[in-house]
């Protein structure tokens, strides 16, 4: 069963920076696809970002030039560098992968944007 690790939340000011990183583990495959989604309260889960094993990358309109998605060095790993945080981007961010096995969720890290 994969596993998928993240990291990086916390409580920022508006304006302020964050970065997420996920792993994943007990896999031997790459995952093709790797991402971020989030869910505010009451609201669906999102897209934020995805980037393929090839670097091709796909951001939601609202984060576009402030969110930067990466693939790593390390084998299945991606970050998220969040800059410009605005309170509507407060949400539990859940890293993604798509690979041979399937879709994979990991347990998500709560970010907050608040003064």
């Amino acid at each position: 069963q994969v596993q998928l690790v993240e990291s990086g939340g916390g409580l920022v000011q508006p304006g302020g920076s964050l970065r997420l990183s996920c792993a994943a583990s007990r896999t031997i495959f790459i995952m093709t696809r790797m991402g971020w989604y989030r869910q505010a309260p009451g609201k669906q889960r999102e897209l934020v970002a995805t980037v393929t094993s090839g670097g091709s990358t796909n951001y939601a309109d609202s984060v576009k030039g402030r969110f930067t998605i990466s693939r790593g060095g390390a084998r299945n790993t991606v970050y998220l560098q969040m800059n410009g945080l605005k309170p509507e981007d407060t949400a539990v961010y859940y890293c993604n992968a798509d690979g041979p096995s399937g879709q994979h969720w990991g347990q998500g890290t709560q970010v907050t944007v608040s003064s």
